[in-house]
C-alpha cells in the first residue's frame, strides 16, 4: 500500500511538471504591443525542404491572411522585383541583411522571415499524407529585435479507404491518387491562418490591442523562455 502511494504521488508530480502552462499573446510577444508595427514587408522564404518550387508557391499564400490579421502588407511582387533587380534572390541571402535596411528602402515597420522546413508527401503501407511545416519570425526595422516568432506544421491525411470495396489494392491506388493530386497551396494557406491567429492583431483588425489575454499554444512559440 505504501509503495502504491509513493508511485501515485510520483505520477501526480510528473503530470504536474508536464502540464502545458497557459501562455497569452501579451506574455509571449510584449514587443509587439509596445512597438505596434503597422506595415510588414515579406521577403522570399528560406527553403529547408526538398521541394525547389516551395518558396514560389508559398509566396502566393501569405499576403491575405497577414492582411486579415490587421496589417498593411507591402506588395510582394513589387518587393520581389526590387530585390531581384538588386541581385537579391534567395531568402537565405536576403535574411542576412539587417532589418533596419528594409525601413530605409521600403518604409516598412517590420519584416517577416519565413523558413519552410517541410513541404513533402509521405507514403506508408496503405496510407499517405501531405505535410507542410513553417517557421515565422517578425523583426522590427527600428531595433532589429524579434517581435513575433512562431512555428507550426499541418498534416493532411491522403489515405485511401480499404472498406470502399476495392480492398487493400484499392486503398493503395486511392492513396496514390489522393496524395499525388493534393495541392500544397491550400495546405500552406491553412497553416498561415492557424499561425497568424497567434500574432497580436494589427491596427486594421477589430481586436487590435484587445487580444493580450488570448491564450496561444506555448509549444509553438519560438524561443520563448518560461523562466526569467
Amino acid at each position: 500500500m505504501k509503495l502504491y502511494s509513493v508511485l501515485l504521488l510520483s505520477s501526480l508530480l510528473l503530470m504536474s511538471g508536464c502540464a502545458v502552462q497557459p501562455l497569452t499573446k501579451g506574455e509571449a510577444f510584449p514587443g509587439m504591443y509596445g512597438e505596434k508595427p503597422t506595415s510588414i514587408l515579406v521577403i522570399p522564404a528560406i527553403n529547408h525542404s526538398t521541394a525547389a518550387d516551395a518558396p514560389i508557391l508559398y509566396s502566393s499564400t501569405i499576403n491575405e491572411p497577414l492582411s486579415n490579421a490587421g496589417y498593411y502588407v507591402l506588395p510582394i511582387e513589387v518587393t520581389d522585383r526590387f530585390l531581384r533587380n538588386e541581385g537579391l534572390i534567395e531568402g537565405e541571402q536576403i535574411s542576412e541583411i539587417p532589418p533596419q535596411r528594409f525601413s530605409e528602402h521600403f518604409g516598412a515597420d517590420a519584416v517577416l522571415y519565413v523558413i519552410i522546413d517541410i513541404w513533402d508527401t509521405n507514403y506508408y503501407v496503405v496510407g499517405g499524407n501531405v505535410t507542410v511545416g513553417v517557421q515565422f519570425s517578425l523583426k522590427s526595422t527600428k531595433s532589429g529585435e524579434t517581435l513575433w516568432a512562431y512555428k507550426d506544421q499541418l498534416v493532411v491525411d491522403t489515405s485511401g479507404d480499404s472498406n470502399n470495396g476495392g480492398g487493400l489494392l484499392g486503398a493503395i491506388i486511392a492513396t496514390a491518387i489522393k496524395t499525388a493530386s493534393q495541392d500544397y497551396v491550400p495546405v500552406a494557406r491553412n497553416i498561415n491562418v492557424i499561425a497568424l491567429n497567434a500574432i497580436p492583431f494589427g491596427k486594421y483588425h477589430k481586436a487590435h490591442d484587445k487580444d493580450m489575454s488570448m491564450n496561444i499554444p506555448a509549444a509553438k512559440v519560438q524561443n520563448y523562455k518560461t523562466t526569467p
